[in-house]
């Protein structure tokens, strides 16, 4: 055989070669054929791309993490505040990612920016702050039917950081001292409420029965002298002063006016 037919099997052989592709499990391949897509992508496994012919692109399914960088944002009660956030997506149908949009890693970066600053900006800054499980829904939602087109899936979004001026902290620091001290004087005076019921009770109880106010007033020596202290406590019943008053009143009447 002449050389010339060598070279013609190895340049065959070569081109074979090169035809041959690998897509791992989590890959597949949207082919094109003289500039048509074809009806299925292709993979996983060993796929046969016949170049310049057929042209394919690689789509991998896997769950992506999307970081939206801090955007500035003016809540709906005029604060300002620096938000980032994370997105998480995956590709499920890998033509329309391929046909519907040059990028979907870019498009859908840019598309989470303009959603997240639209979205909390309709938010207060307490929602922001307190309500965050609510707004990631908001997000998710917005973001999964915006890239549902270019079959894309949005698994879920979570709002990241919030970052408060210092002002700003500073006045919500007050209010929750402020909102402790409220709590703690509506403790306080429903302590005192429930003290003043109880005593009220106790009075009624000793009021019917007289005998308990001397046992009470003997507990109370006893508590007095367990502390070991020099205090000398002389019982002096309120009584004596009364009937000392009516004695007085005899002797000497008051003047008459």
């Amino acid at each position: 055989m002449e050389p010339i037919v060598y070279v013609g099997i190895l340049i065959v052989v070569l081109y074979l070669f090169s035809c041959i592709n690998v897509l791992a499990e989590y890959e597949r391949g949207v082919v094109f054929r003289l500039g048509r897509v074809m009806s299925e992508p292709k993979g996983p496994g060993l796929i046969f791309i016949f170049r310049p012919i057929d042209r394919f692109v690689r789509v991998s399914l896997r769950l992506e993490t999307l970081e939206v960088p801090a955007q500035d944002i003016v809540t709906r009660d005029n604060v300002t505040v620096k938000v980032n956030a994370v997105v998480f997506f995956r590709v499920i149908e890998p033509q329309k990612a391929v046909l519907e949009v040059s990028n979907f890693l870019y498009t859908t970066s840019q598309l989470a920016q303009t959603t997240l600053r639209s979205i909390l900006g309709e938010a207060e800054l307490d929602e922001l702050l307190s309500q965050r499980e609510t707004l990631n829904l908001r997000l998710q939602g917005v973001l999964d039917t915006d890239t549902a087109p270019w079959g894309v899936k949005v698994a879920k979004v979570e709002v990241k950081q919030v970052d408060l001026p210092e002002n700003m902290i500073r006045a919500i620091a007050r209010q929750a001292e402020a909102e402790r001290e409220r709590r703690a004087k509506i403790i306080h005076a429903e302590g005192e409420y429930v003290a003043s019921e109880k005593l009220a009770q106790a009075a009624e109880v000793l009021q019917k029965q007289p005998a308990a106010i001397q046992l009470r007033y003997l507990q109370t020596l006893v508590e007095i002298g367990a502390e070991k202290n020099t205090t000398v406590i002389f019982p002096l019943p309120v009584d004596i002063f009364t009937a000392l008053g009516r004695v007085l009143n005899k002797i000497a009447p008051p003047p008459e006016g």
